[in-house]
């Protein structure tokens, strides 16, 4: 770690917004100790002084919205009503473990030739989270509110294009009255988190990110014999019948590809379309792809703002000309973008074959790829030739496709007739590349937590 500093960059036009000095390998020594003295004595607080101080911490969030909104939105390029959106969803996973943490790690009672035996559920100590730029906060608070109700100490490497939402985060907590060390922002690249995982005292890591990233996590969180959760990308399946409500289908589909610029894990990216509704739904969907304003997502009224940062959008750039190259075809609105900053024209690509990237590959920004198909057993059978297995979609009427979807899609999960989005209620994961374990719900507070059995003779 060097004194180098790390830039945050506006993607909407290319400045400078702010600098940071990364954490010295001595400071970042300091806080994994601050962290595990802190576990010391959290581990011993009761649930409901845990819940008081998360309550607190949702208080925070919605007290400073507009500012966190704003800090998020001007580092990565999300609308500014969707980065709102986001911050006060964090404040609702807050107070939904603040208030369903104790009954989901309630002791279970077992049957054994003991006169009584129960599975406790206790913390492992230090964990890290390595988190991506799309969903800055969400993405966070979801590993944060869990784990600490847990009895559990976080440290957060987050992604470096969103260092001031990083110290934010941390800023939650220290307001809400948590004590110094329950969660600690780490300022350093990618390329020492393998050093903070290998530290003995961190005891386990959960990454959301790319898949790349996710295997070298994985990889040394295996080497150490440490837990580790993933949460990778997907190319979401999302498929129309002859039965759906087309326009409510029409509608749904717009959202799940385009919010938040088309830059997320969970957005329906790859679009199966029976042939007797295909042609009305192709019209809907390019008509409504013409609706979107593209433009400064600082205005409410946007709808796509800037791809996060430059090389991600030369990356969908040629990954849509080389679809068009193998054979597919192209719907561009046609808008006219700023010179300066990541713009990119949200389009449809149809027809791509496989082997193409609209097919093969995850397209982590506003372009839908579409295809006509003949019957369902064709759309699952496609929707599972991926490498991902995150979400899946299946509009219809029908019960029997209903129930084929549910039971033959290769993804953690299948919405019916509605998109896919995360709950703090349910849980939450994929499989495949999509990555393993999962968040939210009781799984995500059970994910880092020692079952540990009990038996008495």
């Amino acid at each position: 770690m060097t004194d180098q500093t790390i830039k945050s960059v506006n993607p909407a036009n290319g400045t400078v917004i702010e600098e940071f000095t990364p954490h010295t390998p001595a400071e970042v020594t300091a806080i994994i100790n601050q962290s595990e003295a802190c576990f010391t004595d959290w581990r011993k607080t009761s649930f409901e002084h845990r819940a008081k101080l998360l309550m607190k911490a949702a208080d925070v969030l919605e007290a400073n919205a507009d500012r966190y909104a704003a800090d998020m939105t001007a580092e990565m390029g999300k609308p500014l009503t969707q980065a709102k959106a986001e911050v006060n969803k964090c404040a609702w996973v807050c107070r939904h473990y603040a208030e369903q943490a104790e009954g989901y790690l309630a002791d279970e009672i077992m049957e054994s030739n003991g006169s009584k035996a129960y599975v406790r559920h206790l913390p492992l100590g230090v964990l890290l989270a390595v988190m991506p730029w799309n969903y800055p906060y969400w993405q966070v608070f979801r590993f944060a509110a869990p784990i600490l109700m847990a009895g559990n100490t976080g440290l957060l490497k987050h992604a470096s294009n969103v260092f001031r939402s990083a110290l934010n985060i941390e800023e939650v907590f220290t307001e809400a009255g948590f004590p110094e060390g329950a969660f600690k922002t780490l300022l350093i690249g990618s390329k020492y988190v393998e050093s903070v995982i290998k530290d003995e005292r961190v005891r386990a890591v959960s990454l959301t990110g790319s898949g790349p990233a996710g295997g070298a996590v994985a990889a040394t969180a295996g080497s150490q014999i440490k837990p580790s959760l993933l949460e990778l990308g997907g190319s979401d399946a999302f498929i129309v019948m002859p039965s759906a409500d087309l326009e409510k289908a029409l509608d749904t589909a717009l959202t799940a590809r385009t919010q938040n610029n088309g830059q997320s894990c969970i957005a329906a990216k790859r679009f199966f379309v029976h042939a007797d509704v295909y042609d009305a739904f192709k019209a809907g969907f390019e008509a409504r792809f013409k609706s979107l304003k593209v433009g400064d997502p600082m205005d409410e009224t946007t709808n796509i703002g800037p791809i996060a940062t430059a090389s991600i959008r030369d990356e969908l750039v040629e990954q849509v000309e080389n679809s068009v190259a193998a054979g597919a075809s192209v719907f561009k609105p046609g808008n006219t973008l700023p010179d300066e900053g990541n713009w990119f024209d949200p389009c449809i690509v149809s027809g791509a074959p496989k082997g193409s990237p609209s097919a093969d590959e995850e397209m982590f920004g506003p372009v839908a790829n579409l295809w006509k198909i003949e019957s369902l057993d064709e759309a699952i059978a496609r929707a599972n030739d991926s490498v991902f297995g995150l979400g899946s979609v299946i509009f219809t009427q029908d019960q029997s496709e209903m129930d084929q979807a549910i039971n033959e899609l290769e993804a953690g999960a299948t919405f019916v007739n509605a998109m896919v989005a995360s709950d703090p209620r349910l849980p939450f994961g994929g499989i495949k590349q999509s990555g393993y374990g999962s968040e939210l719900a009781a799984d995500g507070i059970k994910a880092f937590v020692n079952r540990k059995t009990v038996y008495f003779a």
